[in-house]
């Protein structure tokens, strides 16, 4: 386990790989207001568990719970398929055909999108991602294309394929030239928050898991709107994927390398330049938890009748693992996300 305070809170990095990067939105309005259009969607559930907030030693824990959010099993489902539902606004979705490359539920996101949409879904796995989860995209309606070892080589060949064939390009994560749709596609995971806010007062502490960023800096900024600096936020990443840490170790955006994680839809090497920004400003702390961390967090949410997957309980993770640390006691009030279902 590494804990880093971030030295650069309340001001963000300065560098200048991120100048041109905009700020992550914190309008939520448009996205609630379009999600609940979808025949899918409803509020999912925020629940309070004393047997992990007792494990924990705190006070209280909150676990907003996106296990069936709109039928796909993941917070993602708000994201691309939000972009979409815009394009679509806007007529330019019917037809369109819609790349992307994923290391999980991304991936379902934009296939569902497509399908509700009448536009096409070509999503890139990596050979690591598992055939159980590409018959689950091709369910969906989505084409599957096996492209490299990793998420960021079928990433690169996701890039590709749309320059060579005129694809619109729908990442999670964004860099340097690529950012709208990114961007975008964030601000549908404010919808999770601001059910959030609406449902209870400020936390002490928030717990965010984060591959490329993309969850963890939505939830960063829309808390730190509602709630000022009244909850210390956590930003959780596997230790074999630490690019948000090493980012701002760094004081600069760096692509880290590691072995395969358990937590595979955190096992991002490179971060998103948007959530690198917005969490080098938002973010208290910044940790890495272990495989056996990791897999510890999901066995005491199974245990608590929460099953999900180590990626899914990796906020939780991390408040297991560090729980003598952030000054967390028995009066602290704790929110995780438990970003997926079981099946992942």
């Amino acid at each position: 386990m590494d804990i880093l305070k971030n030295p650069h809170r309340g001001a963000g990095l300065d560098c200048p790989e991120l100048d041109d990067m905009p700020w992550p939105s914190i309008d939520a309005e448009k996205p609630t207001a379009l999600v609940a259009r979808c025949p899918r969607a409803g509020a999912t559930p925020l629940v309070e568990s004393a047997d992990l907030a007792r494990q924990a030693g705190i006070g209280a824990l909150l676990i907003k719970d996106e296990r069936d959010r709109m039928g796909l099993g993941s917070f993602k489902a708000l994201g691309a398929a939000y972009v979409i539902a815009c394009d679509a606004e806007a007529g330019r979705a019917r037809g369109q055909s819609y790349v992307t490359a994923s290391a999980g539920n991304h991936g379902l996101s934009v296939a569902a999108g497509a399908a509700a949409f009448g536009a096409r879904a070509i999503i890139y796995l990596a050979e690591t991602v598992p055939e159980a989860f590409a018959d689950r995209l091709r369910r969906e309606g989505a084409e599957v294309v096996r492209a490299g070892a990793t998420y960021e080589a079928s990433m690169e060949a996701a890039q590709q394929a749309a320059e060579d064939n005129g694809w619109q390009l729908l990442s999670d994560s964004s860099w340097a030239g690529y950012t709208a749709r990114p961007h975008r596609l964030m601000e549908g995971y404010l919808v999770l928050m601001q059910e959030v806010i609406g449902a209870m007062d400020a936390p002490t502490h928030i717990f965010l898991q984060a591959g490329v960023g993309g969850l963890a800096v939505a939830c960063a900024a829309l808390a730190r709107a509602a709630w000022g600096d009244a909850p210390q936020i956590v930003v959780v990443e596997p230790e074999a994927a630490p690019a948000l840490i090493a980012s701002i170790r760094a004081g600069r955006p760096v692509e880290t390398q590691g072995p395969v994680s358990a937590m595979g839809r955190l096992d991002c090497k490179t971060p998103s330049l948007i959530a690198l920004k917005g969490l080098a400003r938002d973010a208290d702390w910044f940790m890495t938890i272990s495989e056996a961390e990791g897999e510890a967090g999901n066995a005491a949410c199974a245990a608590a009748g929460l099953e999900t997957t180590p990626s899914g309980a990796a906020g939780l993770s991390g408040l297991l693992a560090a729980s003598s640390a952030f000054g967390l006691d028995a009066t602290s009030r704790a929110l995780v996300i438990l970003s997926e279902g079981p099946e992942g």
